[in-house]
């Protein structure tokens, strides 16, 4: 099954369209759907180091699994500086009022992401994305893990998994209230999403890194890399 990377609706539609409204809601209950919340817990509970201070979520869309991770981390991580990637401007003054209450210090940046990671000059521990990564061709994939690979410790990313199940799982969305749009582009998601080492093998090739890249879940593909102290 070859990779095709097809234009989404949600990403061509202006942020106060009623339809890309409704499909950013999808999306919250898609990631329930798929555990995206807890298989990302679970990658930053074993690959994460062990004192967190600094973490960067690329394409966080409104934030809403940010600040999911944010409550079940913030025991362990009490004292993190966040910094959510996103070209549009969605994080509500509700969700950000959440992560202050949970004792992290939040920075949200409008910016497409490689200018941000072009310019960005202090480290993370964590840098991570949630659905994003299949909306960018190879070469472009190949530069953005380059760059993340100069300023992270840890780099995680949890895509659509390209299969079969997967592409039957986008025909069940209606069952859980998904909108014309959130259904569309699942299933462009799908052809534009991962399998097998095809992350691993646009990873920078230097010393010093352990890859991981598995399939997650029923309908998810992960991908893991972690700075090996030498």
């Amino acid at each position: 099954m070859t990779r095709v990377l097809q234009p989404e609706l949600l990403d061509t539609l202006p942020a106060d369209d009623p339809g890309a409204i409704r499909s950013r809601a999808d999306l919250r209950r898609v990631n329930v759907w798929m555990g995206h919340c807890r298989l990302l817990l679970r990658a930053f509970h074993s690959a994460a180091p062990s004192d967190v201070r600094r973490i960067v979520e690329l394409g966080t869309g409104d934030g809403s699994l940010a600040l999911a991770l944010a409550s079940q981390l913030s025991a362990r991580w009490p004292k993190v500086d966040l910094t959510l990637v996103d070209q549009q401007r969605l994080v509500s003054p509700q969700t950000a009022e959440g992560f202050r209450r949970l004792g992290w210090a939040l920075q949200i940046v409008q910016a497409d992401v490689f200018d941000f990671l072009a310019r960005e000059s202090g480290p993370a521990d964590i840098i991570f994305a949630n659905l994003f990564l299949h909306h960018f061709k190879e070469a472009d994939l190949r530069h953005l893990l380059d760059k993340a690979a100069l300023q992270c410790a840890c780099f995680i990313a949890l895509e659509p998994r390209r299969s079969l199940v997967s592409r039957i799982g986008c025909e069940l969305l209606w069952s859980i209230g998904c909108n014309r749009v959130t259904r569309h582009d699942a299933r462009l998601s799908v052809r534009a999403g991962f399998r097998r080492k095809e992350l691993s093998a646009l990873w920078p090739r230097a010393d010093g890194w352990l890859l991981r890249e598995e399939s997650a879940g029923l309908f998810s593909h992960q991908f893991v890399a972690t700075r090996v102290a030498p």
